[in-house]
């Protein structure tokens, strides 16, 4: 499961969950402002960049990485040494990287060992978290990501009840839409109905992607219809409305993923229900816009 952009959601949502997976002092969220920074000439991105603002914290460079990577450490100190050379920070810096599991740490390189001694290079491993207990929604959610398919049914299940008996008001709907948006990447292949059937929840129908993904597929498939006026035309529209939900949701990975998608609207939009399906699935191995081309050219 391509875990970078969801994390970049949830780090930007969730300001504490970098210090608590790094199990240091959480400190005021007003010290913070969490950013995706773009470093010229070689277009490094970092998966996200916490920078202080008023305080004498240090800048924290995070890097999720959710697949083996032998040179992982030289890459990220690349982009490191091009930040500093280009903005020229006055603070202090620290990097962690957050490995998806424990295996994917090609271990300490020898060129950086004094940044690993001196805990300047600071690694999570997210398998480690997966049955410890805790009070935090936001590794709640990591933990979901982390979990084997076969056990998410039961883990739903129990994140259920805590929702709906713990959760504050004003953090429930947050909370509710990661989870749904966690199933959907780790079950590409299940339908939005039984992604419904797994989740048992009533919030799950009033989260912003299924409603919106709903709203648009659906009511355009049914005005499609009425304007034919036929019940044979009623019935090709509401199919073209499961159509158009189903690329509706599938543009909204897409940009989560990607950004803005101007440029391949047409493309997609030419794509039947069998090719979206298709898309979604391969989309999580997508490493960037490049691949994203590959697959619509061969497909």
């Amino acid at each position: 499961m391509k875990t970078d952009t969801l994390f970049y959601k949830l780090l930007k949502t969730f300001h504490s969950l970098l210090f608590e997976l790094t199990e240091q002092p959480i400190p005021n969220v007003d010290d913070y402002e969490f950013v995706s920074v773009e470093v010229k000439e070689k277009a490094f991105r970092f998966d996200g960049v916490f920078l202080p603002k008023n305080s004498d914290n240090p800048i924290v460079f995070t890097e999720v990485q959710s697949q083996p990577k032998n040179n992982f450490y030289s890459a990220f100190m690349a982009e490191i040494c091009m930040y500093l050379s280009q903005y020229e920070p006055e603070r202090d810096w620290q990097a962690v990287a957050i490995f998806a599991r424990r295996s994917y740490d090609p271990g300490e390189a020898e060129h950086f060992r004094e940044l690993f001694a001196s805990n300047r290079i600071r690694r999570v491993y997210l398998d480690d978290w997966q049955e410890r207990e805790t009070d935090s929604w936001a590794i709640k959610i990591v933990q979901l990501i982390v979990t084997p398919s076969a056990t998410i049914p039961e883990l739903v299940a129990n994140l259920k009840t805590e929702v709906e008996q713990r959760c504050l008001p004003e953090l429930k709907e947050t909370v509710v839409e990661f989870m749904e948006t966690v199933l959907v990447y780790k079950f590409p292949k299940l339908s939005r109905e039984e992604i419904q059937a797994m989740f048992t929840l009533d919030d799950l129908r009033q989260t912003r992607v299924y409603q919106d993904a709903r709203q648009e597929g659906m009511q355009q498939g049914i005005q499609q219809g009425m304007q034919q006026g036929r019940q044979e035309g009623m019935q090709q529209g509401m199919q073209q409305g499961r159509q158009n939900e189903a690329r509706s949701l599938l543009l909204r990975l897409l940009n989560k993923k990607f950004g803005n998608l101007d440029c391949h609207q047409t493309q997609i939009n030419n794509l039947n229900l069998e090719q979206m399906e298709a898309l979604s699935e391969a989309l999580l191995d997508f490493n960037n816009i490049t691949d994203l081309d590959r697959w619509l050219t061969e497909n």
